[in-house]
């Protein structure tokens, strides 16, 4: 370990191969904790590359249990963005599965907000401790399944204590949403930082990722924002695009930020509950906007704003509360 710790120290980068040998240490368990803590603060000190990123998401995928779903997509995003929005990614996830799009879901329960997307769907009725045939079953039956990052990656209890320790945001908050059990070929990540938008895709298309949209907003969220720009590298079968989303252009009409902004699961599921039942506002204009996203990436619309213009009506429609309660307690 110590000649990857020297290299990140004297801020040079890890290759491919480097990044998988030294995460593949990591999660044997053979790293003490100062070296863990010196490899992790380093790391995010020198600023850490696509190949480094890629490195780790190799190892942990490697590591995992397996899902075995084909053509899924996941909306998991790198949280951190410190805006405390409600669920607005887990939202979009049930919207697309209610439209008939396959969402292998991976995720963890609050890190960094009140609420994360394992929080608010077990606040839902959703079960979350699932094993990878309950979860390939609930696809095939319900287009949804639920990948509780823990019960997937017992490799990380090596890091864990760790990055407690350290207390802020290090690699693994960047290559955990990538790294899903499932192998989906199709994601839409949101990054809590523009600089990781390029990075995320070289260490993306380093993976074998069909089609991916990585996404920053202007105004800062992890999200598609209904209030500013938001700027989008898409990958594409290997090429790399720039794409913004205005919600100006698209007459998207919502009205301030602190509408967006969320509280615990309880406060979450209900605004969640009441979007999905019809009600109309800057939440549900949010979620359409990212579930837009996912139909992009799904290859069913290959026009953003009909995409949308079809989020919105079946959002309004009362159908996805119904899906919700199909879904419960199965």
């Amino acid at each position: 370990m110590k000649k990857y710790i020297d290299k990140i120290r004297n801020k040079e980068n890890l290759s491919f191969n480097e990044s998988k040998e030294a995460f593949k240490i990591l999660m044997d368990g053979k790293a003490n904790d100062q070296e863990i803590f010196d490899f992790l603060t380093l790391l995010s000190d020198k600023g850490e590359s696509s190949d480094e990123i890629a490195g780790g998401v190799y190892v942990l995928r490697d590591k995992s249990k397996r899902v075995n779903v084909e053509d899924c997509i996941d909306t998991c995003g790198t949280g951190g963005d410190g805006m405390n929005t409600l669920n607005i990614s887990t939202a979009s996830a049930l919207l697309l599965a209610s439209m008939n799009i396959k969402v292998a879901k991976h995720g963890n329960k609050a890190v960094s907000s009140k609420c994360g997307s394992g929080d608010v769907l077990e606040e839902l009725n959703i079960k979350i401790d699932l094993e990878p045939n309950d979860i390939e079953r609930q696809i095939s039956e319900n287009n949804f399944g639920f990948m509780f990052a823990p019960n997937y990656h017992s490799a990380m209890r090596f890091v864990g204590p760790t990055r407690k320790k350290i207390g802020k945001r290090t690699i693994f908050n960047m290559i955990g949403p990538l790294s899903s059990p499932a192998l989906v070929k199709r994601q839409v990540v949101g990054v809590f930082d523009k600089k990781l938008l390029k990075i995320f895709a070289n260490a993306l298309n380093n993976l074998d990722i069909k089609f991916a949209w990585i996404l920053n907003s202007d105004d800062g969220l992890d999200e598609i924002s209904p209030y500013e720009k938001t700027n989008i590298i898409q990958l594409k079968n290997g090429k790399i695009s720039e794409i913004v989303i205005d919600p100006k252009k698209l007459k998207v009409g919502a009205e301030k930020f602190e509408n967006l902004i969320g509280d615990d699961a309880k406060f979450n599921s209900m605004k969640m509950i009441n979007i999905f039942k019809g009600e109309d506002n800057d939440f549900s204009k949010a979620v359409c906007l990212n579930a837009a996203a996912g139909l992009i990436v799904s290859e069913k619309y290959d026009n953003f704003e009909l995409a949308y213009n079809y989020a919105r009506g079946f959002i309004k429609s009362g159908k996805v509360y119904k899906y919700l309660v199909r879904i419960q307690n199965v």
